[in-house]
């Protein structure tokens, strides 16, 4: 088959590279890697190089398919029918399996859906994530399983809206302030605990006016941000338009809630947290775009380590 196909394409016999079906994406190094590949590249490009060191592929792909234990995390968001757009997200929860020598198991939860009875269905996941979003829908959904997470001490972990709809919940049912919500949601709301950036109200339409980009963070030492960095300021990638409000901080923190994380200057909230909680943090940045399946991101390594204790009834 080869052969007839490096007769009829016009390419050397060995040239031929069969694309085999693979378990996992990880895995197509290695098959690359047995098809002679990598020594076709460096001999057409005329470049020298020593023989590929593949234990770190070797090791990905053992834990992907003989995982030492398998944890499950309920994705609460309202683009369950296209789970493509929590790519990056599932991607960086693989990675930190990985790390962790498990597999791990994303169920999909309609935040739409999610409500009253239906909620019960999360006391048998390991861990809970909100991820990003954007409008109203689903909304109420997200900030009853951030209630249900802290209430039952099941790991949480919100990236950018999930922080969001983290901050209005401790607003609404810890710090008293009833309608507490994001003007996003409500414009009309009696404590906009998250609010548009300066100047960006106006702009809401406007991809480009976003808080784009890489920013500092100033982590406060001893907390769970602290403990899962290693440090006390990283860079993280952002992409979004509203922020926690500043007027409402101190108000937030005598309700019991940490914010572990600010800009530089102090003014903007980047990571929360509970300290009596067994694992819940939430971050206005996106932390899965720094991930990979060598460097797990520090936070989703904390979160699924979290959740793999809970599996183990470890807490």
């Amino acid at each position: 088959m080869k052969s007839k196909l490096a007769l009829f394409c016009d390419v050397d016999e060995e040239a031929v590279i069969t694309a085999k079906d693979v378990d996992t994406i990880y895995e197509l190094p290695l098959v690359f890697h047995s098809e002679g590949l990598d020594d076709i590249v460096v001999q057409k490009l005329s470049m020298w190089t020593g023989q590929p060191n593949l234990e770190r592929w070797e090791r990905v792909v053992a834990v992907l398919k003989n995982p030492e234990q398998r944890v499950k995390i309920a994705m609460v968001g309202k683009y369950v029918d296209l789970t493509e757009s929590y790519k990056s997200l599932n991607e960086a929860l693989t990675h930190a399996g990985i790390a962790h020598g498990a597999g791990v198991d994303i169920e999909y939860v309609d935040s739409d859906k999610l409500e009253g009875s239906a909620l019960d269905g999360l006391r048998s996941v390991d861990g809970i994530l909100v991820p990003h979003g954007f409008g109203s829908r689903g909304a109420e959904g997200k900030i009853q399983a951030i209630q249900f997470a802290r209430e039952h001490e099941i790991p949480y972990f919100g990236v950018c809206y999930g922080l969001q709809m983290a901050v209005i919940e401790a607003a609404r049912n810890l710090a008293g302030l009833a309608g507490a919500n994001s003007t996003e949601v409500d414009s009309k709301t009696p404590h906009p605990v998250i609010d548009y950036l300066e100047g960006q109200a106006a702009r809401a339409g406007s991809g480009g006016t976003m808080r784009l980009g890489a920013y500092p963070c100033v982590v406060t030492p001893d907390t769970l941000a602290a403990r899962a960095y290693g440090k006390t300021e990283v860079f993280e990638r952002h992409r979004h338009r509203l922020e926690v409000n500043p007027l409402y901080h101190q108000t937030l923190r005598d309700a019991g809630l940490v914010i572990s994380g600010l800009s530089p200057d102090g003014q903007l909230v980047e990571i929360i947290e509970y300290p009596d909680h067994p694992w819940f943090l939430g971050c206005q940045f996106h932390p899965e775009f720094q991930s990979n399946p060598f460097e797990p991101h520090p936070l989703f390594r904390s979160f699924i380590g979290a959740a793999v204790r809970r599996r183990s009834g470890g807490g």
